[in-house]
């Protein structure tokens, strides 16, 4: 792999809450965000360019509110907090390593976030900034899907790396059956047609009509995250 050239230069990571639980139950495990950290060192230091949407599920979730006394846009403007507690932490670690790096937010927080501009986020991509995109969209029943395949667009990356705890897209779940079929690839009008969980249909839709590709792989084997970015065909790509 050292011999060869990444595939991709400008790159858009969905990273989820539950990722950074790691091991753990709730909150952020310190083993994962660290070895998150040094893999995307690794990659930032061969020059690739590197923005990342950061969701907030192992802090909390729009859909826990129910049964709550909690309104759905309410319950959602929550989320968007946790996924701003998850860009903090990702941004001390990140920096810890060496790297320079940008948390910018769709709500205006601007005592520990710049607000996202478009030009001004491409601009640290090229200086070779991490940009951690949190907040989602800044609107209620968005997703952080949504918002990934939005800033992806706005910032022409190349693709989008969907880091899950599965090893790409299946026809089932694979968790509850064991006949279960991974695809290798996948267009993304039949991840539509088909109701798989790749991403929102809103997230899938836009990536299609900008044509922008989504790769979906396992995040947890150490090194993935590379192998990707230099081709290597593991996970899923829908196109």
């Amino acid at each position: 792999m050292d011999n060869l050239s990444p595939r991709y230069k400008r790159v858009l990571i969905k990273l989820s809450g539950e990722i950074l639980l790691g091991r753990k139950d709730y909150g952020i495990d310190t083993e994962t965000i660290e070895r998150l950290a040094e893999e995307i060192k690794e990659l930032v230091d061969i020059g690739i360019e590197i923005a990342i949407v950061v969701g907030g599920g192992n802090i909390f979730r729009g859909v826990n509110a129910k049964g709550m006394n909690i309104k759905a846009a309410t319950a959602d403007y929550m989320g968007m907090l946790a996924t701003i507690m998850n860009g903090l932490a990702l941004q001390d670690v990140l920096e810890s390593k060496g790297l320079v790096t940008r948390l910018m937010t769709a709500l205006d927080i601007r005592q520990v976030a710049e607000p996202f501009i478009r030009r001004r986020a491409i601009r640290h991509l090229e200086m070779g900034r991490v940009v951690i995109f949190s907040a989602g969209t800044g609107n209620p029943f968005f997703t952080t899907d949504t918002a990934a395949a939005l800033r992806a667009i706005e910032i022409d990356a190349d693709v989008i790396l969907k880091a899950t705890k599965v090893d790409g897209v299946y026809n089932l779940d694979p968790e509850k059956y064991k006949e279960a079929v991974k695809f290798e690839e996948i267009e993304y009008f039949e991840v539509l047609k088909k109701q798989l969980k790749v991403m929102d249909a809103t997230a899938i839709s836009l990536c299609m009509d900008n044509k922008i590709p989504i790769i979906v792989f396992s995040i947890r084997e150490k090194d993935n995250l590379k192998r990707v970015i230099f081709g290597e065909k593991i996970g899923t790509l829908v196109f």
